[in-house]
């Protein structure tokens, strides 16, 4: 599967940013879905998650409640709604892909795709 991330970009402190992941390739329906994100000199970090179905999501505890994870099969794409919007969510966002069973804390995904800057400033 080939994942295409878009809907980075600048944006104040308090504001929102809605990514977006388009895959192509095999059924996406069969593959969970996470957006991970890396700033300068840090780890990257599972930022949250979703089933195959969409009925399961995660989330890291420092983006719960005010952001948002969702899918649609119909439309192959996942997205991202950020909202309230932090300096220290600047980062490169990174959807990923993978055909195994979703767990909440999930690290391993075998498809990533090139990654979309997220600026906020203060």
């Amino acid at each position: 599967v080939q994942l295409q991330a878009s809907g980075g970009g600048l944006v104040q402190a308090g504001g929102s940013l809605r990514l977006s992941c388009a895959a192509s390739g095999r059924t996406f329906s069969g593959y969970i879905m996470g957006w991970f994100r890396q700033a300068p000199g840090k780890e990257r970090e599972l930022v949250a998650s979703i089933s195959e179905n969409g009925r399961d999501t995660s989330y890291a505890d420092s983006v719960k409640g005010r952001f948002t994870i969702s899918r649609d099969n119909a439309k192959n794409t996942v997205s991202l709604q950020m909202n309230s919007l932090k300096p220290e969510d600047t980062a490169v966002y990174y959807c990923a892909a993978d055909p195994g069973l979703w767990s909440p804390r999930r690290l391993d995904y075998a498809y990533w795709g090139q990654g979309t800057l997220v600026t906020v400033s203060s």
